[in-house]
């Protein structure tokens, strides 16, 4: 008795020393994590005259919002560039989550006739593509996507690891005997797809909408490709523009009335107003997240 009672007490022990080892390197882990990001607001709450001199502190040394002030001295054209991206980056995920499931499960279905050749031509082009130049001239000069919202929502639909992703979840989380059933009684494909195959991957949709969401959120190269009216910038290209314009200002030794040209204050406010939305998304869906990338690397 003293013995079962003993090793249970050593167990106990061993349990939390574990715990306790695992919850520190979490720590740890974590505040490498969020260490830049609170360098990267203190910077841009501090004097930049402070900052140049004294370097980056977690803490402001002189706080100011002046960085802000100037960022937003104008707000008409970075209010327009934030319309544009929320637009794009929700248009752009709902659509790329419609095709890309439906992919995934064509493509999982065993009784597809053509899913490996479809799956080849898919996965071919990650291997081996045809390069930017012929990319630019089908986009530009055959569908015509030059100054349009789809130059920035058509590329980034259809991405070859998500539909794996997607395939991958769908396999494992929908038994093929539930859909020959549901072919049984009469179901078609698409009653099957929305009936019984969407409310089962909340999960997967949440991840693959998470990585759609930050790739339409952080695309700013489609846009300096395709897009030359200034009313169509996205926020992150605006930003870009802005500071790139700004610094070939100071090289050149031009300087035009009261233009205050960005400093280091203002690059970390940037950072902040481009990064700041999307990093609130991120809790909502996290627990899905984690759920739909574990299926996703359990099998191939």
């Amino acid at each position: 008795m003293k013995t079962a009672v003993s090793n249970r007490i050593k167990k106990a022990k061993s349990q939390i020393a574990f715990e306790a080892f695992g919850y520190c390197i979490i720590t740890l882990v974590s505040l490498f994590c969020i260490f830049p990001l609170v360098l990267i607001v203190s910077g841009s709450l501090t004097e930049n005259s402070i900052l140049m001199r004294e370097g980056y502190k977690l803490w402001p040394a002189e706080f100011s919002t002046s960085a802000y002030k100037q960022l937003f001295e104008y707000p008409e054209g970075i209010i327009a560039a934030y319309s544009n991206t929320i637009v794009i980056t929700i248009v752009g995920t709902a659509l790329g989550l419609w095709f890309i499931t439906m992919t995934g499960y064509v493509l999982q279905r065993k009784d597809f006739r053509y899913r490996g050749k479809i799956s080849f031509l898919i996965y071919f082009p990650t291997i081996f593509s045809g390069g930017l130049v012929p990319w630019y001239m089908m986009l530009s000069k055959y569908l015509h996507f030059t100054n349009s919202w789809w130059a920035r929502v058509f590329p980034l639909l259809m991405t070859p690891f998500l539909i794996i992703l997607m395939r991958t979840f769908i396999s494992t989380s929908v038994p093929g005997e539930i859909i020959e059933s549901a072919k049984i009684d009469g179901a078609g494909d698409f009653k099957i797809y929305y009936a019984i195959v969407l409310p089962v991957i909340g999960p997967a949709l949440a991840t693959v909408g998470l990585f759609l969401a930050l790739a339409y959120w952080n695309d700013w190269y489609n846009t300096s490709l395709f897009i030359t009216k200034k009313s169509m910038y996205s926020l992150q290209y605006y930003l870009y523009d802005m500071l790139n314009s700004a610094r070939f200002a100071q090289e050149m030794g031009i300087y035009t009335g009261d233009i205050q040209l960005p400093t280091e204050s203002i690059k970390m406010a940037m950072v902040v107003v481009v990064t700041g939305p999307i990093i609130f998304l991120y809790p909502f869906v996290q627990r899905y997240f984690v759920t739909g990338i574990t299926v996703g690397s359990v099998k191939g």
